[in-house]
């Protein structure tokens, strides 16, 4: 999320960090349905929009009157359910119809950038994780790929399918284009889904 934000102005991460923090504290989770201060506290902080009205303070309290421990002990077996469901959920989405990912001499792939190999480019925490996307010059098998990547990395340019992602385009009727399309020609598009993971 830090690097989302930033954009690149890497000096100014510590002002970003509280609000960032905050957001990222108070946003509902897929897994748990809950943000993740009500699973510690048991109800969310407040917004300055949330101070504007007198606070309605009930939701503070259990309506059965029970003690906070109380409801904080079913709300965090209530969390724990959720993140079981959500692995089991999870766990059956990626077994079904499971197929390799195999690329094909032409095809353009974005290259995850392992901090071991590319010392250069990770030397920040909030430099991106991933470049190109670069074409497939060859395959040397169904694990290993040979890319155009540029002479300055200095680097080899074999790698493995675990580095590799699909990359898929769009053009201007937001229609997926051709793998085999060069992404760098004249009018590229520049929204964010379209310039690679974000991890």
């Amino acid at each position: 999320m830090l690097r989302a934000v930033l954009k690149g102005n890497h000096k100014s991460w510590d002002e970003y960090l509280p609000h960032i923090e905050f957001s990222y504290n108070r946003v509902v989770h897929k897994t748990t349905k809950i943000s993740p201060f009500e699973v510690v506290y048991g109800f969310n902080p407040l917004t300055p929009l949330d101070l504007i009205p007198l606070p309605d303070s009930s939701h503070y309290f259990h309506k059965e009157g029970v003690s906070r421990a109380e409801f904080v002990r079913k709300l965090h077996e209530k969390v724990k359910t959720h993140i079981q469901q959500q692995n089991d959920r999870t766990a059956l989405e990626r077994s079904k119809g499971k197929k390799d990912l195999i690329f094909e001499e032409g095809d353009w792939a974005w290259l995850h950038l392992r901090k071991e190999r590319f010392p250069s480019q990770r030397k920040s925490k909030l430099n991106p994780r991933g470049d190109g996307p670069f074409q497939v010059l060859q395959i040397i098998n169904n694990n290993a790929y040979r890319l155009d990547l540029p002479s300055d990395y200095g680097v080899s340019n074999t790698f493995n399918i675990s580095d590799l992602i699909p990359f898929v385009g769009y053009d201007e009727e937001d229609e997926p284009t051709n793998l085999r399309t060069n992404p760098s020609q004249e009018g590229g598009d520049d929204r964010p889904w379209a310039k690679g993971p974000s991890y």
